[in-house]
């Protein structure tokens, strides 16, 4: 039974992967970070999307990590699982696999590299929903794979396909945003896929976000998430103005850099990356430690490597 696309209204972090010294993936991590979240109050949980360092994890490391968050979702939330590539074949069968590991939709991100035409782009969506056979939401971040799906091509797959459920945003471009919420049919879901433009896009008509932030401090993004779908502008704006500095500064270096170093940082566990990607410059550090302290959070210094801490769901 196709779950009802609705269910992806509100937050849901894009989940960092923790990984081990050696590079391998942390499986019970994995699972103690995504039940950490849903104690936090979001909607839903989204594996191996960019935060998750999706570029490189293997087919199979993909799938354990969905598994994983499958069994620690435990039917309470839907899984939205991050299954896109370059190759329409590849991204396919990557769909395919992911919902037999149990994912409720998927999150294709945009073919990066090859540059797709818009037709292109068109037919590899038709072809990923025709495939998955679950709602399917496009990933479209330009800034990450040099090409953006326009507006007119979206709206075009979303009435056409009923499958195409929703969109990602993260071009960063309100006036395409603006078209899209103007335009879209009825029950297509538009989600922000930044941080400091979840508020605005909402104001504007938006039905939730795909959140870094949210790895952080679920229960502070969900509570202004909630607020914002209800309508209570002052409340959701005084949580989006408190949460903006650790916002921008989870991306003074590249995703997941600074949440993963944050986390560590609260006493979440280390903060090992897949290479290309490596530690934060020393210099970047005392930004991502203010960032949190402003948005309420208490880092010990002595503990950044510790696997205990302060439980996060105290810090709203």
């Amino acid at each position: 039974m196709v779950m009802e696309p609705s269910r992806f209204r509100g937050v849901g972090p894009a989940l960092v992967t923790p990984m081990r010294r050696d590079g391998s993936v942390d499986l019970d991590a994995v699972a103690e970070h995504a039940r950490f979240c849903m104690a936090g109050g979001v909607h839903f949980l989204i594996p191996c999307g960019t935060t998750g360092e999706s570029a490189t994890l293997s087919a199979d490391e993909q799938l354990r990590v969905i598994e994983r968050c499958v069994e620690a979702a435990d039917g309470k939330v839907p899984v939205m699982a991050g299954a896109g590539t370059n190759s329409t074949h590849e991204a396919c069968e990557r769909a395919r696999a992911a919902v037999r590991a149990g994912a409720d939709a998927i999150l294709s991100v945009t073919p990066y590299y090859n540059k797709p035409t818009q037709e292109g782009l068109y037919r590899h969506y038709a072809a990923v929903a025709d495939a998955a056979g679950v709602p399917v939401f496009v990933y479209n971040v330009p800034g990450r794979t040099g090409c953006n799906v326009t507006a007119a091509t979206l709206l075009r797959l979303a009435r056409d396909h009923e499958l195409i459920a929703g969109v990602k945003e993260a071009s960063g471009d309100l006036q395409q945003v603006m078209t899209i919420l103007k335009e879209r049919p009825q029950g297509f879901l538009v989600l922000s896929g930044e941080d400091h433009l979840a508020f605005p896009l909402m104001a504007l008509g938006g039905d939730g976000a795909v959140s870094v932030i949210a790895n952080q401090v679920p229960a502070s993004v969900s509570e202004m998430v909630e607020a914002a779908l209800a309508d209570d502008w002052r409340a959701a704006r005084a949580i989006h103005y408190r949460l903006l500095p650790l916002m921008r500064a989870n991306f003074v270096e590249t995703n997941p850099i600074p949440v993963k170093t944050a986390l560590k940082m609260m006493g979440r566990g280390p903060a090992y990356f897949r290479a290309p990607l490596c530690e934060m410059a020393v210099e970047n550090r005392e930004t991502l430690r203010k960032a949190l302290e402003e948005a309420g959070i208490v880092v010990s210094e002595t503990a950044e490597g510790a696997r205990g801490g302060a439980p996060l769901r105290a810090a709203r």
